[in-house]
């Protein structure tokens, strides 16, 4: 493995423009990575831009910005620095190292492993080869990794360590088309593996020639990079990207998040196996010329907070989970306050979120007002954001899930106004978002449609009066599913509609409401269509000790809802441990439970069914039913809580933290059927 192969020779009969040539197409979409498609290309508009492929893009900003930071990563205590020139110049290295080791135009090149310089410099120099990037999450079964190498065909793998090694290596017999792997930290772990030091010095070895004639036969219109999707419903799905789709959207991206070229510093944590990670850090970055700081990999597990502070960011996007790590960490922190600084710093945040609520409503303050946030701002919110790390962060966002009004609240009152936005990997992301500004931002949506695209909500038999499947159109629409002719053909249609799954609502002022999703929705035996994610966040806002909760009740005659704590986790493999976080306790002696521990709890409902956490958690669901169900079907009634949280670990949620619900439905399929009569399911028709 490893040793430099001959290369086939493409045909002299392709066009060899490139790498900014449009290739005549007839169709936009395809389920084949070779062939071109359509651009939606309009004659006036931000979709009238001219293509540019992705070694322009880099190319230009090297030029331009040539002794500019790019990439910054800290090792052995002290920060290592790429200019846009380096990072240019080692991605045409690595792309000339993938020719000589026998990377073949439009198959894989699999990247398995923490946000690095390595995983950027790949990429780019993937697709600078011709080949395609796939994208792996760390977390990925074996078998996961094997069925993304068998869809893209992949030559060549890239691992940061032996961990992630050994998953490829598992797997390798099945997987002959594989030519090198290349570990790039730490020694190698296997025979034939090269160090990346051992790739760069092939890459350097080799003229340009070879480059140059594949750069030539490159189109803007074909695929270059593939996102696997979460596989929240079966396998995971190629997600096609063409050159124009990352080139394009990363324009678009700075004009919507209103970022400035050559002064935005980033930390670059999310995987990026996932499409807006990738958008964000990588397209977005290269187009302003950003500076990206890498977090450390145990980042999620504590010291991603340390990088902010170091770092910080101008600007900063948080999944939902995040936001709420940050918060909670920030409840514990404020539990051990009390008197007159507890009541300051109440006073500050009620004026933080006062001068947001005047500001979004077009309100002028008064003096008094003016004063006061003034001077909270100053003594105390001030100084929150620069503990955190956004001491000069100007703009964040969430997205990829919901996020609860109250974090929301909370951390526009801290002066950390969050603005949440929509869009799918099928988008490139693109899709809604809100914005601080009057009749701009409503709290519990996800904005109003993006300027440069087109959203409308097609009708669905699922769907209720209002309400309509989310479809999108325009420039940023996907090409396609790798080898998936018919999921490409159900998910776009031959006008060029990405039909997103999800269904949505407009309000009277033109905001966009994610109501629920048709794969998740709940049939009941009363036949009433029932979105679980909203009744699941209702019922978490009102007992907030609770972590998670999965509502039960398709093709059943009553509601049901499975619960689980905050409890603490192994910070080394993210596995949800007995022990309750300290702000659960303190939560549950509030209500006089002085249960420590997910046993405990479980053992003190079953015991004690009236005791001060069961009525407490029954409590809150009274409260949803009467103040949030619509109807009698949409009444929760009966709850179980779990023996542990829902992890990754575990199974429960996928890379992207949704909810994997046919899992727990298959694992706790006996504390289900324990909270229903056996008479009480719809028996499946038989065919026979």
């Amino acid at each position: 493995m490893g040793d430099p192969v001959a290369v086939e020779e493409p045909p002299q009969s392709e066009p060899r423009n490139g790498p900014d040539q449009i290739l005549p197409a007839t169709c936009i979409k395809t389920s084949e990575a070779h062939e071109p498609v359509q651009l939606q290309i309009t004659e006036e508009g931000p979709a009238s831009e001219k293509p540019v492929s992705v070694h322009t893009l880099l190319k230009e900003i090297a030029t331009q910005h040539s002794k500019h930071p790019a990439l910054a990563i800290k090792r052995d205590g002290a920060w290592k620095f790429w200019t846009y020139e380096q990072y240019f110049n080692d991605a045409r290295t690595v792309a000339k190292a993938f020719i000589r080791l026998g990377l073949e135009r439009f198959h894989g090149v699999c990247i398995m492993g923490f946000n690095a310089p390595e995983w950027l410099i790949s990429n780019f120099g993937a697709i600078f080869a011709g080949g395609l990037t796939a994208g792996v999450y760390t977390t990925n079964s074996p078998e996961a990794c094997r069925h993304i190498a068998e869809n893209c065909k992949a030559q060549i793998i890239l691992v940061e360590d032996t961990t992630c090694l050994n998953k490829f290596l598992a797997v390798k017999r099945f997987l002959p088309e594989i030519k090198a792997i290349v570990q790039w930290s730490g020694d190698p772990g296997a025979p034939g593996v090269l160090s990346w030091a051992e790739l760069i010095a092939i890459g350097l070895t080799e003229k340009d020639d070879q480059l140059e004639e594949r750069l030539s036969l490159q189109a803007v219109n074909q695929c270059c990079t593939l996102i696997y999707t979460s596989g929240t419903t079966g396998p995971p799905k190629g997600v096609m990207c063409s050159q124009d789709h990352l080139t394009w959207c990363g324009r678009q991206y700075q004009t919507n998040l209103h970022r400035t070229v050559a002064g935005e510093v980033g930390v670059t944590y999310l995987p990026l196996s996932h499409l807006a990670a990738q958008m964000l850090d990588i397209y977005l970055s290269v187009t302003i010329a950003a500076t990206i700081h890498f977090a450390q990999p145990d980042a999620l597990k504590g010291s991603l907070g340390k990088t902010l502070q170091e770092v910080q960011p101008t600007a900063f996007l948080g999944v939902p989970r995040v936001w709420e790590k940050i918060y909670e960490k920030m409840q514990e922190a404020g539990s051990q306050v009390g008197g007159l600084k507890k009541s300051v710093a109440t006073w500050a945040k009620y004026h933080g979120l006062n001068y947001y609520n005047a500001l979004l409503d077009g309100r002028s303050l008064s003096l008094y007002e003016s004063m006061c946030h003034a001077i909270a701002k100053k003594a105390i919110l001030n100084k929150v954001r620069a503990a955190i790390g956004f001491n000069r962060a100007d703009y964040f966002v969430t997205g990829a899930a919901p996020i609860s009004k109250d974090i929301l609240n909370y951390f526009m009152s801290i002066d950390i106004p969050i603005c949440e936005g929509y869009g799918m990997s099928e988008s490139l992301s693109m899709g809604s978002i809100c914005y601080i500004k009057p009749g701009l931002y409503k709290a519990g949506t996800v904005g109003k449609p993006m300027s440069q695209i087109t959203l409308q909500l097609k009708t669905h038999p699922s769907c209720k009066p209002g309400e309509g499947e989310i479809a999108f159109k325009g420039r940023n629409v996907c090409m396609g599913y790798l080898r998936m002719p018919e999921k490409t053909n159900e998910t776009i249609d031959d006008e060029g509609w990405l039909y997103s799954g999800d269904i949505g609502s407009f309000d009277e002022d033109g905001f966009l409401h994610i109501t629920g999703r048709i794969k998740e929705l709940i049939i009941t035996a009363g036949g009433e269509n029932i979105p679980p994610t909203i009744i699941e966040d209702h019922i978490k806002r009102e007992i907030p000790f609770l972590s998670s909760a999965m509502l039960i009740g398709d093709k059943r005659k009553y509601l049901s809802i499975l619960l689980t704590l905050k409890a603490e986790v192994n910070l080394e493999n993210g596995e949800p441990l007995q022990e309750l976080t300290e702000s659960c306790q303190a939560m549950l002696k509030e209500i006089g439970s002085n249960v420590k521990t997910v046993s405990e709890a479980v053992a003190e409902v079953t015991d004690n069914p009236k005791g001060p956490l069961s009525s407490a958690i029954q409590q809150g669901i009274d409260r949803y039913n009467k103040e949030y169900a619509i109807s009698n079907a949409q009444k929760v009634q009966k709850w179980t809580i779990l023996p542990q949280d829902f992890s990754q670990f575990n199974g429960e949620l996928n890379n992207t933290l949704k909810l994997v619900r046919n899992h727990v439905l298959e694992k706790y399929k006996d504390a289900i059927d324990a909270m229903y009569d056996p008479n009480d399911t719809i028996k499946a028709q038989s065919n026979l």
